[in-house]
């Protein structure tokens, strides 16, 4: 079993934001956290001890494992050439969406059924101020 973790840490106008992504096993998740303001390197350590087991990632994505190249002039060049690069991985941004998409559809389901609730008790009221109307106060 091989899990692989990385942080990007990337401006998404206004504000700037944490990309967590989990590999494990050929299968990705992806969490997005905004930070506001430009974090230092001490808040972000900070707010990965802090916060490292309430991070919600999406569900699961299937994805190809990167290899890690040996030699390290290789992963030189290639830690510039992630810090260079701007922008969210597709794959992230799939599975950013999807995750999206959930908790639209799970807020939609709340919200019916608190409009529901709240419709039924003023319904009851409005029942219970007619049978007092009745009564011949």
């Amino acid at each position: 079993m091989k899990i692989e973790h990385t942080l990007t840490i990337l401006f998404e106008a206004p504000f700037w934001i944490g990309l967590f992504e989990e590999i494990v096993d050929n299968q990705m998740q992806v969490c997005k956290v905004t930070f506001g303001a430009e974090p230092t390197d001490q808040e972000v350590l900070e707010f990965v001890d802090k916060n490292w087991n309430q991070l919600k990632y999406s569900r699961p994505i299937e994805t190809e494992l990167r290899q890690s190249p040996k030699n390290p002039k290789r992963q030189m060049r290639e830690a510039r050439k992630q810090t260079k690069s701007t922008g969210i991985g597709t794959k992230s941004q799939q599975a950013l969406r999807q995750q999206q998409e959930e908790n639209k559809l799970e807020r939609k389901t709340i919200n019916r059924a608190l409009k529901e609730k709240e419709k039924e008790r003023k319904f009851e009221l409005k029942q219970a101020k007619r049978k007092e109307k009745h009564k011949g106060h």
